[in-house]
């Protein structure tokens, strides 16, 4: 018996986390055992996730399945869309620079910065009183 192709990656966002697994196949996404609109029921988060198959023009020839954890909504969106960008560059190495091109390959750093101490917030600071 011949053994199915599978390109595995792990996408980050904010604090959201989304293991990807793609294989040959019809267009199927799958997240969290959900299809992809029953999930991320807004149209701009099916759109972030859609944007490197897209792209690429491999909408249509892969199935993906994804279990993402932690995060908001879009940070999820976010973290799929990258963990999708790292397996097709698995699967075919020369979709790299149309891929880079776009933004995709590289993780976005931007995170929630912490509270420090002697302040109401990260940056935000106690009220001031000079009298």
């Amino acid at each position: 018996m011949e053994k199915e192709t599978v390109y595995y990656a792990t996408g980050r966002r904010k604090s959201s986390i989304a293991r990807t697994w793609l294989r040959p196949g019809k267009g199927t996404i799958t997240v969290n055992e959900k299809p992809i609109d029953q999930y991320f029921d807004v149209p701009s988060a099916q759109f972030i996730i859609n944007q490197p198959l897209h792209l690429v023009n491999a909408a249509e020839s892969w199935d993906i399945q994804v279990r993402v954890l932690g995060g908001g909504l879009m940070g999820q969106a976010g973290a799929v869309r990258h963990g999708i960008t790292r397996a097709l560059m698995q699967a075919d190495p020369s979709l790299r620079p149309v891929l880079k091109k776009a933004g995709f390959v590289r993780r976005d750093p931007r995170t929630k910065e912490r509270k420090k101490y002697g302040q109401r917030a990260a940056r935000a600071r106690f009220q001031f009183s000079k009298r």
